[in-house]
Order: C-alpha cells, then sequence, then structure tokens
C-alpha cells in the first residue's frame, strides 16, 4: 500500500468517527430535550453562607454516573463557582447562564469517585442530587477546586431537611 492510501484511509476513519460522535451526541440532545436547567440567579436579598470554586464534571441521570444528559447549559465540562444559600444553590459556569437550584429541589448530597470520564481520589467529587422536573432526580458532580470535597458537602447538605443525612451512599 502506498503512503498516500494509507494516509487516506487514516483521513477516512478519522471522519467517519467524529461523524458518528456527532450524531450520538445529537441523538442524545434530543432524549434530553425535554428537560432544562433552572437558568437563574439567586432571589434578591440572598445571603451566600458559602462560595466555592470547582469544576463542573457532569450532571447524569440519577445513580447512573455513566449516563451523562445533553441538557441545555449543563452538556459539558466547565470551570465555575457554586455559591450556597438557605434559598438554594447557585451554579455558575464559564459561558453559561447562571443556575439557580431552590433549596426544596435538592434531595441528597454525597461524594463520590467516579462521573462519566471523570475519576478521582476517593470521595473527591460532591454528587447533588436535585429534581430537574416534578419526578425526575438528576445528579450533578462538582470537584472543588480551593477546598475539600467534605467541605462542600456540608455546606450543600446544610440545605437538606433535618431528617436527612445529608451524605448518602
Amino acid at each position: 500500500m502506498t503512503r498516500e492510501g494509507a494516509l487516506l484511509i487514516t483521513v477516512g476513519v478519522g471522519v467517519l468517527v467524529v461523524a458518528l460522535l456527532g450524531w450520538a451526541w445529537r441523538r442524545r440532545a434530543r432524549r434530553d430535550a425535554g428537560w432544562s436547567a433552572p437558568f437563574g440567579d439567586l432571589p434578591a436579598g440572598a445571603e451566600v453562607a458559602a462560595s466555592f470554586p470547582v469544576l463542573y464534571v457532569a450532571t447524569t441521570r440519577h445513580g447512573e454516573p455513566l449516563e451523562r444528559l445533553a441538557v441545555r447549559g449543563l452538556g459539558f465540562r466547565s470551570r465555575g463557582e457554586v455559591r450556597v444559600a438557605s434559598a438554594g444553590v447557585a451554579i455558575g459556569l464559564t459561558g453559561q447562564a447562571p443556575i439557580f437550584l431552590p433549596a426544596a429541589r435538592v434531595t441528597a448530597v454525597a461524594q463520590a469517585t467516579v462521573a462519566i470520564d471523570r475519576v478521582v481520589e476517593r470521595d473527591g467529587l460532591v454528587r447533588v442530587s436535585w429534581l430537574i422536573d416534578d419526578d425526575t432526580t438528576v445528579d450533578s458532580y462538582f470537584r472543588p477546586q480551593d477546598a475539600s470535597a467534605r467541605a462542600l458537602a456540608d455546606a450543600l447538605g446544610a440545605l437538606l431537611p433535618k431528617n436527612k443525612t445529608g451524605h448518602d451512599a
């Protein structure tokens, strides 16, 4: 085989792989089109109890840490900031509109080790489980940059009702 023939085959396979990835992402986006991130910021007058710079990893189906959702505003990894207040959680991701999770929609907070393609030291991620609609729970994963995952999990756990532990498995 000539060098040019090998190059054409390699380029052809590369184009095919990129096309398949694009097709899969469009299909996933269509599947998740009924959901949207709760865009907005903390309510006026809400006092921020804690703020953490984070690496946003992903939002997945609840209990399925390898099943990324293609929800607008939450589909891609990003640097950002998580602000915790008694009213809820404000998530500011680079290049995205602010996202606000009211405290009533947060169902659980825990530490995790793996989500999608991110594997970290034991309990190095924070998983926030929340209701994306009235009956669907999703998990969002964050990796704190300047604090421990325990500190972020404890701050977020304060949003949970007192009868919950705040740190489930």
